[in-house]
């Protein structure tokens, strides 16, 4: 399999999938209230990720909300892993999601999507 089956594939669960905006940008986080979301975050409905809950979404600024990268993260503290699927997101905004995921007892990857005609950021 090539690695753009896995992008593909990304795509059309995305694409078939209902996009539901649970903390809009500007909102503050109902357990730590000093973080405020620099995007809007939410997720897929009716997907279900490694946690038993649906598959979260990071939603950028670009006009086309395509899959532009994932984030995989490790959690010690909750002992968890997971993906955020970043949709539209520039190379800076990938970046603060970036580094949102990859501090305290969390770490992350960033993968970003190196096809041809996808990989530049707008």
């Amino acid at each position: 399999m090539e690695k753009k089956d896995f992008w593909h594939k990304l795509d059309k669960l995305v694409a078939t999938s209902t996009i539901k905006i649970e903390r809009p940008k500007g909102s503050l986080h109902p357990r730590y209230p000093s973080f405020i979301y620099p995007l809007d975050y939410g997720y897929l409905q009716n997907t279900q990720a490694g946690d038993q809950a649906n598959i979260d979404v990071w939603i950028g600024s670009l006009s086309h909300q395509q899959v532009r990268a994932i984030i995989c993260s490790v959690d010690l503290q909750k002992r968890d892993t997971e993906i955020k699927i970043l949709l539209g997101c520039t190379s800076d905004e990938s970046q603060i999601i970036f580094n949102i995921h990859n501090t305290g007892e969390q770490s992350a990857i960033l993968l970003v999507r190196q096809e041809k005609g996808v990989g530049r950021w707008g």
